[in-house]
């Protein structure tokens, strides 16, 4: 077995999943400027399993949480579903299995911080379960989903109104949340966002994103699992 090939089944190891066909791991994990900066015009990237993989994703998660939430409207299970969903969401997924330690990028992406950026995070998530499906059906897939995904949901499944709750756990004690920019970095076509949270005297959680709004929202889900809000 190659060292690559180590590699690849130690991360099977962590998905908990093996695949038949190894190279559907390799393109799932390879992104598109890998292939360009080196005129490799026949690997494939990642593009058409992370297609595949958000439909397939959108199908699992609206199951669960209809047979999970019977009681609730198709409006909140809406907003549940797009929580769960979200790049914020999946890019934590896919940073605690490791994808970025595995993610084949171009030396200008790499040297950019392409392999911890969440939405490069976020379609691996997609396309591994893309490639999951292809190589052991929609029984796998539900598996990787369910393993990863569908753990702690209903904390996962706060974050498009964490903003929201946060605000309304402020004006109980008569404060506001202020969302202060503490800095920008990377290069214009992939800026990053540092943002914090703070309520009167006292600053909580920051985070980044690739825009202000997603930064805020992200220090907003932080800061209400550190109050032990859910």
């Amino acid at each position: 077995m190659s060292d690559s090939s180590e590699k690849l089944a130690a991360l099977e190891d962590r998905i908990g999943y093996h695949f038949h066909d190894q190279s559907l791991l390799q393109t799932a994990l390879t992104h598109k400027s890998f292939a360009n900066e080196y005129h490799l015009h026949e690997v494939p990237n990642y593009e058409r399993l992370e297609f595949l993989g958000d439909a397939i994703l959108e199908y699992i998660a609206s199951e669960e949480l209809y047979y999970r939430y019977p009681e609730l409207s198709e409006g909140v299970l809406t907003k549940k579903r797009a929580s769960l969903v979200c790049e914020y969401t999946l890019s934590r997924v896919s940073r605690e299995l490791g994808y970025g330690d595995h993610v084949r990028l171009s030396n200008g992406e790499r040297r950019t911080g392409g392999k911890d950026r969440p939405s490069i995070l976020c379609d691996m998530f997609e396309s591994v379960l893309g490639a999951i499906y292809l190589d052991g059906g929609m029984e796998e897939a539900k598996k990787y989903v369910e393993r990863h995904l569908f753990t702690d949901l209903e904390h996962k499944t706060l974050f498009t109104d964490a903003k929201t709750i946060l605000q309304e756990y402020a004006q109980k004690k008569g404060l506001i949340p202020e969302y202060p920019l503490l800095g920008t970095s990377g290069p214009d076509h992939a800026r990053i966002y540092t943002v914090a949270v703070r309520i009167g005297d006292t600053t909580y959680a920051t985070a980044t994103g690739g825009s202000i709004k997603g930064a805020q929202m992200e220090a907003a889900h932080e800061t209400l699992r550190l109050l032990g809000i859910s």
